[in-house]
């Protein structure tokens, strides 16, 4: 079955982890901060903290940004769960802002709209959640220009443009976001198995998400209220266990150095995909703005199923059936029970991004994708879609 990622690993990559599996560290060992190093001189940051997963990753930033009851947080609805769950887990509230219909990130005027309705309401916008959704860098210039008018944090979740360019530079998302959450799932362009990692230029946010990382635990004496010897700890806040262990950085000390190469061979993909699509009227390919190099996390087809004899769950059947397994990237939301249940959410409310889940289909894109299964896919794609 050709699914639509998974991860490409070598030989270097299994050395890696035997390496650390035969030395005397399995976890908070020395390649833990390699990792965390090679993460910041790839990505331009001055700190990073690795964690247990992309969603310890947003945990993190929002306990450490001090979002609480009365905050109000805005994202995008077209995003995984994690992205908003991070706003409820401190009992702030969420809510949406649209997508803009070309790049499919966050729409900024729409952001400000939303900020400027719950200003006049006397309510507190606290932060602002970016998505660079399928590998397409948001408008970062227009979100930190709206951060800074109003005072808010600018969250940057990077999980699927790791790689990606933004007006020329791949370190892009410190320069303008306050923290960055990446994911190395093994769908993503680089993989621990699981892990993440909170990015930032700030000194003090570092300090306060390693500190929770690992219950909330300190062993710096000017953060002590006493000193009984060298094993003394104390705890001041509630932390969790969102450590993440020495072999998964190994492997992902060694998936790093690949992933430029991961970056474009994701780019040749969907070049044929462009070339062998962009000619059909039920699609719409994707359409990166002249200031990004596409990442290509995902490969998102717009597909207008109202011009096919084929519905949406048939097309994905019939394509399964040959042995190819799309996927659909997201469903938004605020359309989830949870959140139209606790927020008062309901379908209509973000008509973009509904429209887009309604005809979206994600194809299988990843570096080890060859090129005879890149000729499956695009062969029974058009098979299908032109019936």
């Amino acid at each position: 079955m050709i699914t639509y990622g998974k991860q490409s690993l070598d030989q270097s990559d299994i050395d890696a982890v035997v390496k650390v599996l035969t030395s005397d560290w399995l976890t908070q060992g020395p390649a833990v901060e390699t990792f965390e190093n090679d993460i910041k001189n790839y990505f331009g940051a001055k700190y990073c903290c690795a964690v247990s997963n992309g969603t310890a990753s947003l945990h993190l930033t929002g306990l450490a940004l001090g979002w609480q009851p009365g905050d109000v947080v805005i994202t995008t609805p077209l995003t995984f769960l994690a992205t908003a769950n991070c706003i409820v887990y401190g009992s702030a509230t969420p809510d949406f802002a649209d997508i803009d219909p070309v790049t499919y990130t966050i729409n900024p005027n729409l952001v400000e709209e939303k900020v400027k309705s719950y200003q006049s309401k006397g309510r507190n916008v606290k932060a602002v959640i970016g998505v660079d959704y399928g590998g397409h860098p948001c408008d970062w210039k227009a979100l930190r220009e709206i951060a800074d008018k109003y005072d808010l944090q600018l969250v940057n979740d990077n999980c699927h443009a790791m790689g990606a360019s933004y007006f020329g530079n791949k370190q892009y998302a410190v320069k303008y976001a306050d923290v960055v959450t990446q994911s190395y799932h093994p769908v993503k362009h680089i993989t621990t198995g699981e892990g993440g990692a909170v990015l930032t230029n700030d000194s003090v946010i570092d300090e306060k998400v390693r500190r929770l990382r690992t219950h909330g635990m300190t062993k710096k004496p000017n953060q002590l209220d006493k000193n009984d010897g060298t094993w003394y700890y104390e705890m001041h806040e509630l932390g969790y266990n969102y450590r993440i262990t020495d072999f998964q950085c190994a492997m992902g000390s060694s998936q790093l150095k690949k992933l430029d190469w991961f970056v474009q061979q994701r780019r040749e993909i969907a070049k044929k995909y462009d070339k062998s699509f962009s000619n059909i009227d039920s699609l719409k390919i994707p359409r990166p703005h002249s200031s990004i190099e596409h990442a290509y996390h995902l490969y998102t087809l717009q597909i207008d199923f109202e011009r096919l004899l084929l519905s949406k769950p048939e097309f994905f059947e019939k394509m399964k059936e040959s042995g190819i397994n799309l996927q659909v990237h997201y469903i938004p939301v605020h359309l989830q029970p949870f959140y139209q249940k606790n927020f008062g959410f309901k379908p209509g409310d973000y008509h973009v991004a509904e429209d887009f889940y309604r005809r979206e289909a994600s194809l299988p894109i990843y570096p080890d994708l060859s090129i005879d299964d890149q000729g499956r896919v695009i062969e029974n794609m058009v098979q299908y879609l032109n019936v």
